[in-house]
């Protein structure tokens, strides 16, 4: 399983609207992309403003290739896309250990 980590930075004072355009966006277009395992979203408490995406993936190219370059891309940035002050920083995981 591969975990994307998108680092997430939105405009001072849209997180309540934030919240819910990004709960609405991975649950009505991410979570139907092929690959698509689970998510976590956890907002910032010292800057509010910055917010963790967690997308978990059956492997990397479901997140590379068939998410991202299909056309359900676009509507999920059209969704959180104009919340954002910059460009997300996007990573891959790969799991190395975890507790019981």
């Amino acid at each position: 399983m591969i975990l994307e980590l998108a680092d997430i930075r939105i405009h001072p004072g849209q997180q309540a609207a934030f919240d819910a355009a990004i709960q609405k966006g991975v649950n009505e277009v991410v979570a139907k992309a092929k690959g698509f395992r689970g998510f976590k979203v956890n907002r910032g408490i010292e800057s509010p403003e910055r917010y963790l995406l967690q997308i978990f993936w059956d492997t990397l190219e479901n997140h590379t290739v068939d998410f991202r370059q299909s056309p359900a891309f676009a509507d999920w940035r059209a969704i959180v896309g104009p919340f954002f002050a910059a460009p997300p920083a996007v990573e891959h995981f790969e799991l190395v250990a975890k507790s019981d």
